[in-house]
């Protein structure tokens, strides 16, 4: 069986898929608290209702892709919370029909569909990493085994595979090998496509340290993986990544980097300087690069959205 490309069908359409951006950082501006180690899937339980508003500002400004608040709900995050396997099961599927409904109402209006595609549901799939809450998604080098590795993510996988998401954002994956391990398991979940976003330390390597040509290289041969790149990672890295991954894969490339800052694990906040180039000036730089979805991760906002919907709306 063979899965449905979604992304493939979009680009048939439009010469550019524009993601959204944090969310995250959305929900802290207007007040919600995600000092935890649920993060943004926090609000899932507490403010819904929130969640879903960010999801549709972000249609609003111009975005094609909603990236849903399942980053770090994972069932050992919200087993410190006292929630049950079912319970957890059902925030994940809240985290994508909050993004769905957030699109259909969207979508209800029909001035929105002028010059617009039907927007997309990703399902967010944060690293192993996120799950510990200590920057590890920005380190890796687990203490797992493939196979331990693999009964981590099975059971979201699973969830969030059957729960009617347009595509599996894998995002923020520092390794090859965690990569590797997730291409594997969506054999087991054959209707599934997804894509595939690296963690990266530079311009060349992912933050564990393997290069990103051979990252993308290897993943290849996984049909469901409809696209590769990067998210996460600073701006001024993002050009020379696409250089060095572009000979090397024939699936669309995707870069969401974040706004420059840096995340310091102890105090569980963004330091450090915002790039200064516009983030939307440097999207169009991508874009020539041969990136084709392109959006905004940790620390963008709403306007660098808009901003790139602009000049996007020209192509």
């Amino acid at each position: 069986m063979v899965s449905p490309n979604p992304i493939a069908q979009f680009l048939t359409q439009r010469p550019l898929m524009l993601l959204d951006g944090a969310l995250a950082t959305e929900l802290e501006r207007r007040g919600a608290d995600l000092h935890d180690v649920l993060w943004s899937a926090k609000v899932l339980m507490e403010q819904p209702n929130l969640i879903r508003a960010v999801h549709r500002d972000y249609f609003e400004a111009g975005a094609d892709v909603a990236i849903s608040a399942s980053y770090q709900a994972n069932f050992e995050a919200f087993a410190c919370h006292g929630i049950d396997t079912i319970r957890a099961a059902q925030f994940l599927r809240d985290s994508i029909s909050l993004a769905a409904q957030a699109r259909d109402d969207f979508w209800a209006e029909p001035g929105n569909r002028i010059g617009r595609a039907l927007p997309l549901i990703a399902a967010s799939i944060g690293p192993y990493g996120a799950m510990l809450a200590d920057g590890s998604e920005y380190r890796g080098h687990y203490d797992l085994s493939d196979d331990e590795l693999m009964a981590f993510h099975r059971p979201r996988l699973e969830v969030l595979a059957q729960c009617g998401a347009d595509v599996l954002a894998c995002e923020t994956i520092p390794s090859l090998r965690e990569a590797l391990v997730l291409a594997r398991l969506l054999a087991e979940f054959p209707s599934a496509s997804a894509w595939i976003s690296f963690a990266c330390a530079d311009g060349a390597y992912t933050c564990e340290g393997q290069r990103i040509a051979e990252c993308v290289s290897r993943l290849n041969d996984f049909p469901q993986v409809v696209s590769v790149g990067v998210n996460c990672t600073r701006p001024e890295y993002i050009t020379s990544l696409l250089q060095s991954m572009r000979d090397h894969t024939d699936k669309p490339l995707l870069v969401y980097p974040n706004s420059g800052e840096h995340y310091d694990a102890r105090t569980r906040q963004w330091a450090g300087l915002v790039d200064s180039s516009p983030f939307a000036q440097q999207a169009r730089g991508w874009y020539e690069q041969g990136a084709r979805l392109i959006g905004g991760c940790c620390r963008t906002r709403l306007s660098d959205i808009r901003a790139i919907r602009a000049w996007a709306a020209l192509l």
